[in-house]
């Protein structure tokens, strides 16, 4: 895959992957979650033998979302809901 099919792909995956996790990353975070997400779930589908992230379809975007949702989880959790807090102050 090119740079700007990752991007489309991390964007999309990004959105998508925010849109179920809560928010909160804007759109520049969504996209560079959502890239990191695509890695990080075709790293992890390649490994359990469930398929991979080879372009612009919908088994890509699902496993790239998968992979961003993860990450999200984990970025929430090595913040410790900071983020959360100046948000409301």
């Amino acid at each position: 895959m090119g740079l700007i099919s990752w991007i489309v792909l991390g964007l999309v995956a990004g959105l998508i992957a925010n849109a179920l996790a809560g928010g909160g990353f804007g759109l520049v975070g969504s996209i560079l979650l959502g890239i990191v997400g695509a890695v990080v779930g075709g790293f992890l589908a390649s490994a359990l033998g469930v398929g991979d992230v080879t372009g612009l379809n919908l088994g890509s975007i699902v496993i790239a979302t998968v992979g961003a949702i993860i990450v999200i989880v984990v970025v929430r959790s090595l913040d410790g809901g900071r983020r959360r807090r100046r948000a409301v102050i």
